[in-house]
C-alpha cells in the first residue's frame, strides 16, 4: 500500500481487471479486506479481436462468480492503443500501463468510486513500479485515491481458481508485440 493511503478500506473500489485468471485472485483479495469492488474491463492492447473477445467473456464470467458488477469498455481501436503506446516517451508496457489507469480513474470519479486498483498487481510479469507510479499519478490528476497491493503471492492461487472456473487463460499479455514476443523466444 502507499504512504499516503489510509488503513482503513474504502466503501467501494473500481478495480480495473485486466483478465478473468487475473480478477479472480484479486477480487478476492480485496473482498477479503473489506471492500466492495465493481470491475472495470478497458484493455486497448488487447489483439487480435478474437482474443480481446475471449478475455472479455472470461472477465465477465470471473465477476459474475464473484457477485460483482463488471463495467465495460468494450471500444477495440488498435490504432489509438498503438499510438499512445508508440508515443517516444517510456516504453510499450510503461505507456499502456498508464493509459489503462488514466481510464481507470477517470471511470472511478465518473461511478462515485473513492478508490480505485487493478488486477495487474497479481501478475509477475508486469511491471509493478510502473503500475504504482501511474495509478498514484493518474489518482492525483482525477481526484481519486489509488490503491495498490503487491498481490503476486496470490498469482498461483489465482490461476488454480480459474482453472478451476473453467475460465480462458491467455498465453501473453495482451498486444500484437508481447504475441510475437512469445513466439519469437520459442525459436
Amino acid at each position: 500500500m502507499t504512504g499516503d493511503t489510509a488503513d482503513r478500506p474504502p466503501e467501494r473500489m473500481l478495480l480495473h481487471v485486466c483478465c478473468g485468471p487475473c480478477a479472480s485472485g484479486a477480487v478476492p483479495f480485496w473482498q477479503n479486506q473489506g471492500v466492495g469492488v465493481t470491475g472495470f474491463f478497458f484493455n486497448p492492447n488487447i489483439h487480435p479481436l478474437l482474443e480481446f473477445r475471449r478475455r472479455l467473456t472470461a472477465a465477465r464470467e470471473a465477476a459474475d462468480h464473484a457477485r460483482i458488477l463488471l463495467t465495460v469498455d468494450d471500444s477495440y481501436d488498435p490504432e489509438a492503443w498503438f499510438g499512445a503506446t508508440a508515443s517516444g516517451q517510456g516504453t510499450r508496457c510503461d505507456n499502456c500501463i498508464a493509459m489503462r489507469l488514466d481510464r481507470t480513474a477517470r471511470e472511478a470519479v465518473l461511478q462515485g468510486c473513492g478508490t480505485f486498483s487493478t488486477s495487474l498487481a497479481i501478475s509477475p510479469w508486469q511491471d509493478h513500479e510502473a503500475i504504482l507510479a501511474h495509478g498514484e499519478g493518474a489518482g492525483r490528476q482525477h481526484g481519486v485515491r489509488f490503491l495498490y497491493r503487491d498481490l503476486r503471492p496470490y498469482y498461483d492461487a489465482s490461476r488454480r481458481a480459474s482453472r478451476r472456473l473453467g475460465l480462458y487463460q491467455q498465453k501473453y499479455c495482451g498486444c500484437l508485440v508481447s504475441e510475437w514476443e512469445r513466439f519469437r523466444e520459442r525459436v
